[in-house]
């Protein structure tokens, strides 16, 4: 079920209407069987790993619980755990990507592959909820969150609808309070549904208005069959085009789901914050994704050695953490590529550390200045554009030749002819977009700028609110991209 279909729009107000009515001991049950249907929309076969991962991650955080301060007892069941989410994870992700890999090893040093990859599916979502319960598993080991021992609390904290399939990855010490106090929320808050309905309508306008308009002109010049058609001017126009097109595509996903809990009265964690105002990748990575971010810090960083073992190690640690983190978004050596990039950068950022800071001191810009600021946030910007297009393309050998077309073909004048009309986008779709993106802007320098617009709308009176949200619903309905034969609305981090 995705959000920005006619099914959710029916399904989420039944589902908030009913929990907020029924006897306060039956929300949690009622919320668990909305999660798991809302699941079981996508494949109900599938639903088994979910219910794999729920029940096993909750018998090891038991066990542990348990285990007391026995530590070799704990690690064991720690392992145990793990082991079990991690085996699913890597089957249903990564076997085919480790056999297709080996096969190609083998064809070229001349050898015959006898075993094909096999018919598996990916699971909706599996990276999400399996990480969730891996970071519930290693706190209750640490000693950090108490074993929760109420199995329907627990098992809707891993499946809870609205970040089930695309997080934000959420922590037990944070989420499961929540869960635990279900009973004690109050049924009707006007704010707060509100503050909710703000949120999920803006994601909304992300997703549909901005990132599905953007995706018909770049899945046109990145057409595996066609991007060698495509160069300089119109290959960096699709390329910034993909930036705009995954950020409000995942970013809007957050803030709908963001919303659609706000609205029941629960608070999910901010996993965007204004990611392309950044002034370093160090500062993006503060701001894209936020929740796996500190998920690789806590659970993978920090547990090799963090910075804490010398120079070297650290950036060792850094490089592997990018590798694993390419490596989760998708099991292809591209997407490794794209995180090897970004801890290339990020490396380079700490070796240049001290020589920038003495060049800006000989400058006189050791505060540094707006300008200063400007072209840092400039150049991060286009540093990680280039890293999005290995993401974007189909493989390593696509990613290179769309970056060599980039960068040898001189051609603004592309830009001015015509010339970009031709790719699903006409001149009046490419001034919407241009126009949605300029409202995206405006308001990320309001919220870069510490201005939560949110809560200034819910400061207005109830008739400018209710006014308000009509006229943001009929730039939906008028300028979304929908209909029956529009076949590209999956969420793209639905697929990780």
């Amino acid at each position: 079920m995705l959000f920005n279909s006619l099914q959710f729009l029916i399904f989420f107000p039944i589902v908030m209407i009913l929990f907020l009515i029924l006897p306060k001991k039956l929300r949690t049950l009622w919320l668990l069987a909305a999660s798991i249907y809302f699941y079981a929309c996508w494949n109900v076969e599938y639903t088994a790993l979910l219910l794999f991962s729920i029940i096993s991650s909750f018998g090891g955080g038991l066990l542990l619980q348990a285990a007391g301060e026995k530590r070799k007892r704990k690690n064991l069941i720690l392992a145990v755990s793990l082991g079990l989410n991690l085996a699913m994870l890597g089957y249903f992700k990564y076997f085919n990507f480790l056999l297709e890999s080996v096969r190609k090893v083998i064809t070229k040093l001349g050898g015959e592959c006898g075993f094909s990859a096999l018919d598996v599916l990916l699971p909706m979502g599996i990276s999400f909820f399996v990480f969730q319960a891996m970071g519930y598993l290693i706190d209750v080991w640490r000693g950090k969150v108490t074993a929760e021992r109420n199995f329907l609390k627990y098992a809707l904290f891993i499946s809870f609808f609205p970040q089930l399939v695309a997080g934000p990855i959420e922590r037990a010490d944070e989420f499961l309070p929540q869960i635990r106090n279900i009973e004690g929320i109050r049924a009707f808050d006007l704010n707060r549904i509100h503050r909710g309905t703000t949120l999920m309508l803006y994601g909304y306008f992300m997703k549909m208005v901005i990132a599905d308009r953007a995706a018909i002109f770049v899945d046109a010049v990145f057409d595996p069959m066609k991007y060698s058609e495509y160069q300089g001017g119109i290959a960096w126009v699709a390329a910034i085009l993909f930036s705009v097109q995954i950020y409000c595509d995942f970013a809007g996903y957050t803030y709908i789901a963001i919303g659609c809990a706000r609205a029941m009265g629960f608070e999910l964690m901010d996993n965007f914050h204004t990611p392309y105002l950044a002034r370093s990748i160090k500062d993006f990575w503060a701001r894209w994704h936020i929740s796996l971010t500190g998920w690789f810090r806590d659970y993978l960083y920090i547990p090799l050695g963090g910075s804490r073992k010398g120079t070297l190690r650290k950036y060792v640690n850094i490089a592997i953490v990018f590798l694993v983190s390419g490596l989760w978004h998708g099991a292809a050596w591209h997407f490794v590529l794209w995180g090897g990039i970004h801890g290339i950068l990020r490396i380079l950022e700490e070796l240049t550390e001290k020589p920038r800071a003495a060049f800006r001191k000989a400058v006189g810009e050791e505060e540094p200045s707006f300008s200063y600021k400007f072209f840092q946030t400039g150049l991060t910007f286009l540093l990680v554009t280039i890293a999005w297009v290995t993401f974007r393309a189909a493989s390593i050998g696509q990613a290179f030749s769309y970056l060599k077309g980039m960068f040898t073909k001189y051609d603004p004048w592309v830009l001015f002819d015509g010339s970009i009309y031709q790719l699903g986008l006409d001149e009046k779709e490419f001034r919407v977009l241009l126009l949605s993106i300029a409202v995206l802007i405006v308001v990320d320098l309001f919220t870069y700028c510490k201005k939560n617009l949110v809560d200034a709308f819910v400061r207005q009176p109830i008739w400018f609110r209710w006014i308000a949200l009509w006229i943001w619903f009929g730039v939906l309905i008028l300028f979304g991209i929908y209909g029956e034969n529009y076949d590209s609305s999956a969420f793209i981090y639905f697929q990780f």
